[in-house]
């Protein structure tokens, strides 16, 4: 039952990481691409961690935290470029 659970988990975000690729292509203005590329960096942490529960091995859970601290310091510094220009003041 829990194989049936992480499948369905799996597609689910996979659908939405699909979703979410969609409105990064198609977004209207910069703020919806940066939310678009927060939310992608969310649904892969979820497909890893999924995946990590899957396997059984918790090897991955560092490099789910890793690409977790790495995509909120992206997404601070391209709102910082979107909104001044520059990154380092």
């Amino acid at each position: 039952m829990m194989t049936v659970a992480l499948v369905f988990a799996i597609a689910c975000f996979s659908v939405g990481l699909l979703v979410t690729l969609w409105r990064l292509v198609k977004g209207p203005d910069p703020a919806d691409r940066i939310l678009a590329l927060d939310t992608m960096v969310i649904n892969v942490i979820a497909l890893i961690l999924l995946y990590c529960m899957w396997l059984g091995r918790p090897v991955y859970f560092e490099a789910a935290l890793l690409l977790a601290m790495v995509g909120f310091v992206s997404t601070v510094a391209y709102c910082r470029f979107i909104l001044r220009g520059d990154i380092i003041e």
